[in-house]
């Protein structure tokens, strides 16, 4: 937004103590009169006087109100002292030049006032504009949560009361329907609690990834196992060529990557899709693809979906649009970057690109760095 991006050196000079605020103004003043003054044998006072205001105006930009009035007064004296005819006092010596003294002084507080005013105007309205977002946040935030806790929540203490109740009239199948009921229903409320972790954490700025040595088979595989719950009725296929080195990166935050791009494929795919990553190597960079041969995204959304709370218009019940944020917060962090297209035969396709250190591995079974 253009407040956020043109304004904030002058919220950070406006919370200035008022003393260097004082002194700030005073040396600006004294600088641009003393090249004024160096140059008065080419200048006609008008002209130093539409300077010392251009000055004035500047100074009110930044500072508080009390500091631009001693300014507008000083800038006055200066002018009258240095400039206005008999120099070197502060008698004006005829009416016309006491009329110009007693304008410039005028125009100068007007001046002074009218540009610190705007900036109040446009402070509020960038105050408002930001108390606007925060709550609409908040509403969207609060919003699916509700229903995001909610739901898991109730279907927990619906399966543990019916386990409780008449254990002895449930039958081998109902209990560990209802069991899985409680699993699933956890593993979804741990899902959400874990995304709002991982948001505070990328907000704070405290994201310092642990790189060690992985084997990317590993990881996926892990991955996948972890959402089997959820991928069960969708097709996931790994390609990973034989040979492929161990890479170093962060296992936990990239395991977080690896769940949220698979699972918002199968929750945003039907039955039956295929889901496909695959990985390879490029130079110095690792690159990691999850597609799927779903319906795809609209054109006008695609750049919006790694934006935090956002969710796709057709998004089916489910999710707080964290998730998307959070692994472009994860890439980042390994100094990567994260892009999304969409597959022209229909799907969509995310695309990981990070540098990487790799070790690769010798027909012998030996480990032995690779020459860059």
């Amino acid at each position: 937004m253009f407040w956020s991006h043109h304004f904030v050196p002058f919220s950070r000079i406006s919370k200035m103590s008022r003393k260097w605020q004082y002194g700030i103004s005073m040396l600006v003043l004294i600088t641009i009169s003393a090249i004024c003054f160096a140059l008065s044998p080419y200048m006609a006072p008008q002209l130093v006087a539409f300077i010392l205001l251009l000055a004035l105006s500047l100074i009110a930009m930044f500072f508080d109100i009390l500091p631009v009035l001693l300014s507008a007064l000083v800038s006055a004296l200066i002018w009258d002292y240095f400039f206005l005819l008999p120099r070197y006092n502060l008698r004006v010596g005829n009416t016309g030049d006491r009329i110009l003294l007693s304008m410039y002084f005028v125009i100068a507080l007007v001046n002074a006032v009218l540009t610190f005013k705007i900036r109040q105007m446009e402070k509020e309205a960038r105050d408002k504009e930001e108390k606007a977002k925060t709550l609409k946040l908040y509403n969207t935030l609060l919003n699916s949560l509700s229903h995001e806790f909610r739901t898991p929540i109730a279907t927990i203490i619906g399966a543990t009361d019916n386990l409780l109740a008449e254990p002895s009239r449930l039958t081998g199948t109902d209990s560990r329907r209802l069991l899985t009921e409680i699993s699933r229903a956890s593993m979804r409320l741990n899902r959400q609690v874990e995304n709002l972790l991982n948001t505070s954490r990328l907000e704070s700025g405290f994201i310092r990834p642990r790189k060690e040595w992985c084997d990317l088979r590993e990881l996926i595989s892990s991955t996948i196992q972890h959402l089997d719950e959820w991928i069960g009725r969708h097709l996931v296929k790994v390609e990973i060529r034989k040979g492929f080195p161990l890479v170093r990166l962060d296992y936990g935050l990239m395991e977080q990557v690896l769940t949220n791009l698979v699972y918002n494929a199968a929750l945003y795919t039907p039955a039956g899709s295929t889901i496909r990553i695959t990985a390879d190597c490029e130079d110095e960079n690792l690159i990691i693809i999850v597609e799927d041969n779903g319906p795809g995204l609209p054109p006008a959304e695609i750049d919006k979906v790694f934006d935090k709370f956002y969710r796709p218009e057709l998004a089916r019940t489910g999710g707080v649009g964290l998730g998307l944020s959070i692994v472009k917060g994860f890439v980042e962090a390994h100094s990567g970057a994260i892009e999304l297209k969409n597959i022209p035969a229909g799907g969509a396709r995310f695309v990981i690109r990070m540098p990487v250190e790799k070790l690769s591995i010798k027909q012998t079974g030996k480990w032995v760095t690779p020459k860059y």
